[in-house]
């Protein structure tokens, strides 16, 4: 019998953190959930102990803390039995640019950049040895739009596809999967946080179906699985143009409408 391997969840607690943790526990994985209200933590493990029969452990950490995220670097680099990362945690602000206060910039930043790519680069040198295993990497469809307003999440969110799609060409060779999951607006608390009611936006999905559709695209190994886009070849067009223009670039002059008195 192939022993399932665990997977190591943070934002765990609640929303879409807490549904990949009961989906992954329905498939028999152990888990370890990581966030920082270890009451509700409590809660879900002892649900899914009872519900499913997993071992379900608890790291309470508050990733924008440095020794609590050097806690959970630890557990991924030293526990072989995990070998999935889901980079879920992450956090959102209200407001515009110049509205956002500094210090909560970079909270936001720190949170749903530095502690991603700090835990991605924990656990990676170990699958990649092992020559198996997968990185999931919670992003946004807010990356691909300055559009929407969302200065600074927008960024680290764009941060964390691209993030994602270099590491998929390096660690796929090595039998390391890494997916970036582009939710739209999902029913979380999210919102909230952001002093945004959740019910005043035109379109929600239900955070279930997010992950379920999440699973699909981790199941069939997808690069970037995009739950709320409907037209997949609209994605393959975007990639088509974007190495169309990298093959258009010529690195030892400047473009002639670059050059003086042009």
């Amino acid at each position: 019998m192939t022993t399932r391997p665990t997977v190591l969840i943070t934002g765990a607690s609640t929303g879409i953190g807490a549904t990949y943790a009961e989906r992954f526990a329905r498939r028999g994985h152990d888990l370890v959930l990581v966030a920082r209200d270890r009451a509700r933590l409590a809660a879900l493990a002892t649900r899914l102990r009872e519900e499913t029969g997993v071992a379900v452990d608890l790291l309470a950490a508050d990733l924008t803390q440095p020794a609590d995220l050097a806690t959970v670097e630890a557990r991924l680099r030293g526990d072989a039995r995990i070998g999935i990362l889901i980079n879920n945690a992450g956090t959102s602000l209200a407001g515009s640019f110049i509205e956002q206060s500094t210090d909560d910039i970079s909270r936001l930043v720190s949170l749903n950049t530095t502690a991603l790519v700090r835990l991605a680069s924990a656990i990676a040198p170990r699958l990649a040895a092992a020559g198996e295993g997968a990185i999931v990497n919670i992003g946004s469809v807010v990356g691909l739009a300055p559009e929407f307003g969302m200065t600074v999440y927008g960024a680290t969110k764009a941060f964390v596809l691209f993030l994602s799609q270099g590491l998929s060409l390096e660690l796929s060779p090595k039998g390391v999967y890494v997916q970036a999951v582009l939710p739209a607006s999902t029913r979380t608390e999210i919102w909230a946080r952001a002093g945004i009611d959740v019910n005043t936006l035109p379109e929600v999905m239900e955070v279930g179906e997010l992950v379920d559709a999440a699973l699909v695209g981790f199941d069939r190994r997808e690069p970037v699985t995009i739950p709320p886009l409907h037209v997949a070849e609209r994605w393959d067009a975007l990639q088509s143009a974007r190495q169309g223009l990298l093959s258009d670039l010529r690195q030892a002059h400047a473009a002639e409408r670059y050059r003086p008195g042009v």
